[in-house]
């Protein structure tokens, strides 16, 4: 027990931050209470696991899809790029990520939630796909399931960082640790309490997310003196605050170097149209990722979409501009730290600006902020890959016309959880990894494997099996070579985000494959109408 003590003393979490961390673990007892409480339910059946029984409602919906979608890169990764280089890059990325979450809502909630009930009662994006092109030999459910386990192992990571990073810098507990410590609370959640304890979790961490964002934003706004004395220290800055230009740190060996205490900068870049139509392609995103679609798929009633989007709506647009927000008063209040100094360590920006200005038990919420970000995340990409192996992997494809106990799956699902995790750290480990760039990888993956097939499948009756799988193959593929190979080796317009690209390259061979072969059965267009009337009717009784 002294040890014990002894170590926490020395790792400063009884010298000035005993109350953060009492607000983090009783935060974290809350979280773990929600996932005891659905324990039961949840354990019934596959389908209570992994999509709740289709019950959530449209607050529980709307708000746990885009916390989940959000993650530690909101509190994090967004103010860190608008930190360490202005507003560009940030501004471009929100505008993007704001039109891309309207337009989802509007155009594929409704019909996705229709469509995956007449289309076998599906219960995961792979099942789904499968199963609106009538699949015998599972082709689709296989590449689809094998891009969710690649993407979603690098979403995990990215979120294993920001936990690294966040006990880091606020206690000076070893990063590794803490890697270890956070995967190990996130699989453990997971397993206890399946999709419906996540969504009902998410919904709360939404609420302390933009909690967080909007106390940080206006007691910086006070400490700066006011908004004028912000932006006009963010317009000496070259480039910091413009929309077509972007800051330089002057940087030796990765760290920004100063003078006298002031943050050394070099002459703005220009930042194009090619470069801001590369942000905003973030947008498209949207169309592929599983945890939001997901969400689309478990509301209770379609009728209730409406009010959902609404709700998801505004969370984002307020979240997004005051986190981009956050960064530049960062630089007003903060204009050069060693705990800042690298692009990596400008993601604690929040962190720090929280344990220097606000009362204890106030940082100790924006803390436990963060911690929300990350857990509302990493459990749902740990519960989505996990089910891509055991229900479609497993009993649709290796276990295909046998039957499957229950608890069979479940065991499988929890032994790939835990596969899932220790992969994701091993890619966290490096201190200097920016959870932007592992966000913005994984985030291209989805949009570019799966967006395109998802928008197809929904709106185009003339989109067969073989236009899926070519689709699917070419978007997965060329983000891979785009980013890996193109953008390091040639550059220039090869530089653009690899989303962009590899999405009108899948979207391409989506619609020669379908053209080139041929057109889907009768049964197919049936399930096609029928998803379609379904969508039309209800507009017509709203």
């Amino acid at each position: 027990m002294g040890n014990f003590m002894a170590f926490i003393t020395d790792n400063k979490i009884f010298n000035g931050n005993i109350g953060i961390f009492i607000t983090m673990i009783i935060y974290m007892c809350l979280v773990i209470g929600i996932g005891v409480y659905f324990y039961k339910r949840s354990q019934k059946n596959s389908e209570n696991y992994f999509l709740g029984g289709r019950s959530l409602g449209p607050w529980v919906a709307a708000m746990s899809a885009e916390a989940s979608d959000m993650s530690g890169w909101l509190l994090m990764g967004l103010p860190g790029v608008a930190y360490w280089c202005g507003l560009a890059d940030a501004f471009w990325t929100a505008l993007g990520l704001a039109i891309g979450t309207y337009i989802n809502w509007l155009i594929v909630a409704k019909r996705l939630r229709n469509y995956s009930q007449i289309a076998g009662n599906s219960i995961t994006i792979p099942d789904f796909f499968s199963n609106r092109y009538k699949e015998n030999k599972k082709i689709i459910l296989g590449i689809a399931s094998v891009f969710i386990l690649i993407f979603f192992t690098v979403y995990a990571s990215s979120c294993f960082v920001t936990v690294g990073k966040l006990f880091n810098t606020l206690f000076g507990i070893d990063y590794h640790v803490m890697l270890i410590i956070g995967a190990i609370f996130v699989v453990v959640y997971t397993l206890i309490g399946g999709f419906l304890a996540e969504s009902v979790s998410d919904f709360m961490q939404a609420i302390v997310m933009i909690t967080a964002l909007v106390i940080m934003v206006c007691v910086g706004l006070v400490k700066a003196d006011g908004i004028g004395n912000v932006i006009e220290n963010a317009k000496a800055i070259p480039g910091f605050f413009k929309l077509n230009e972007l800051a330089s740190p002057v940087v030796a060996d990765g760290v920004q170097q100063s003078v006298a205490g002031f943050p050394l900068f070099g002459e703005a870049s220009s930042y194009s149209v090619l470069n801001m139509v590369s942000m905003l392609a973030w947008g498209l995103g949207y169309f592929g990722v599983p945890q939001v679609l997901l969400r689309f798929m478990a509301i209770r009633k379609p009728s209730e979409i409406k009010s959902s989007r609404r709700i998801a709506t505004v969370w984002v647009v307020i979240s997004l501009a005051v986190a981009v927000f956050i960064g530049i008063v960062g630089r007003e209040l903060m204009p050069i730290s060693d705990s800042l100094n690298t692009a990596s360590k400008a993601e604690n920006i929040l962190i720090v600006l929280s344990t220097e200005y606000l009362p204890v038990v106030v940082a100790g919420i924006i803390m436990a902020g963060i911690l929300a970000a990350t857990i509302s995340s990493s459990d749902s990409y740990l519960l989505i890959a996990s089910s891509a192996v055991s229900k479609n992997i497993y009993q649709g494809i290796v276990r295909k016309d046998k039957e499957t106990d229950e608890k069979t799956i479940m065991w499988i699902s929890r032994i790939v959880l835990i596969v899932i995790a220790l992969v994701g750290i091993i890619i966290a480990w490096n201190e200097e990894s920016v959870i932007f760039k592992l966000v913005s990888f994984a985030w291209a993956g989805f949009g570019a494997t799966f967006g395109p097939i998802m928008l197809f499948s929904l709106f185009w009756k003339r989109t067969n099996r073989a236009g899926a799988i070519a689709g699917m193959v070419t978007g997965g593929v060329s983000v891979f070579v785009w980013k890996l190979v193109l953008n390091p080796l040639v550059g220039g317009i090869f530089a653009i985000y690899e989303l962009l690209p590899a999405f009108i390259l899948s979207s391409i061979a989506i619609v020669i494959a379908s053209l080139a072969t041929k057109k889907p059965s009768e049964e197919i267009e049936k399930e096609f109408d029928l998803a379609k009337a379904g969508i039309d009717e209800a507009a017509i009784a709203e």
